[in-house]
């Protein structure tokens, strides 16, 4: 009662004024879950950390893991931190935290970094579909399909574009005027949250909004779609069970974590906000901004046999090190 009184203050203060901070309010108001999700994504964090910069470490130092997918799948790795790093620490603040307040700068920040790596990771899915494809449907072309040289120039470009999808959107978002109620309805700044706060019209900025998202997310999806169309067509001509199995594995693998991936960008984000209930959104982010960070290594990775291979050869150099160094 005390908190919601305080905060319905501080709501009353920037009715008539241009607001200078938000209030997150976080996942739950219920004071008897705080610790438990504390701990629970205090957990997830780590994990996920400990996943991605783990998974980054054994491509760099093993030599047969210099491959594109594995090139791919190590800057995948990366956004997932990034992705996760923008929201989780945040989140689990929030839990000890009685006013979860971040300044309109810091809100703007978080949305920007956020949406930069979930446009990388948008696009990156797309290019490991189109990786597995020229692996699977073009065996004896794969090595000139995809060289070092292609491989960087496609990273580097998707890196450029997340920026400039990013500059875009912030600027879309942060141009309206915020004068009214500034409680997020979220645990973090996600754009469909924060532009449902706006008191001037918000209309042609939410069609923005929905069309850059709609190009980004299907053109990505119609790469993969098309691409395991390929994929299917190749193994179903097939005779050999052994390379059945292995072409069946990669892409049960990659295409879960597409699903959930696309699943719950297109529900967030290609609606307009006033269409948003902000507890179902809330429950679908945790999906996306911190579950698919922690699952990625496993889902690519942890399965594979050649990651299995490598990570024991590290494992043993390591014991031999310690050996030798008493």
């Amino acid at each position: 009662m005390v908190f919601q009184e305080e905060r319905e203050l501080l709501i009353a203060t920037v009715n008539n004024t241009e607001v200078k901070d938000f209030i997150l309010e976080g996942l739950t108001k219920s004071l008897g879950l705080q610790i438990p999700l504390f701990i629970l994504f205090t957990l997830i964090y780590l994990i996920t950390v400990l996943g991605n910069l783990g998974m980054v470490l054994l491509i760099f130092l093993d030599s047969h893991l210099h491959t594109p997918m594995y090139f791919f799948l190590s800057n995948l790795s990366v956004v997932d931190l990034g992705y996760s790093s923008c929201t989780t620490p945040k989140v689990i603040s929030g839990f000890l935290i009685k006013d979860n307040i971040i300044s309109h700068n810091a809100c703007a920040a978080q949305m920007f970094f956020f949406l930069v790596f979930a446009s990388m990771e948008n696009i990156i899915l797309a290019l490991m579909a189109y990786d597995r494809y020229a692996a699977v449907c073009k065996p004896l072309r794969y090595t000139t399909i995809m060289t070092t040289s292609v491989c960087l120039q496609l990273v580097m470009g998707f890196y450029i574009y997340g920026f400039l999808n990013a500059s875009i959107l912030i600027v879309n978002t942060f141009s309206l005027s915020f004068c009214k109620s500034n409680v997020v309805r979220h645990f973090f700044c996600d754009v469909p949250a924060v532009m449902v706060l706006a008191c001037s019209d918000k209309h042609i900025r939410e069609m923005i909004l929905i069309f850059v998202s709609s190009f980004n997310v299907f053109c990505a999806l119609l790469v993969v779609l098309i691409s395991y169309l390929f994929i299917f067509i190749t193994i179903c001509k097939m005779h050999s069970a052994k390379g059945y199995q292995k072409a069946l594995s990669t892409c049960a693998s990659h295409l879960t974590a597409v699903s959930i991936f696309y699943g719950t960008v297109i529900f967030m984000y290609l609606q307009p906000s006033s269409s948003h209930s902000m507890d179902t959104d809330k429950m679908a982010s945790v999906f996306y901004a911190m579950v698919i960070p922690m699952l990625n290594p496993v889902v690519y990775s942890l399965r594979n046999k050649e990651v299995k291979t490598a990570f024991k050869k590290i494992f043993e150099r390591a014991k031999s090190s310690l050996r030798l160094g008493f």
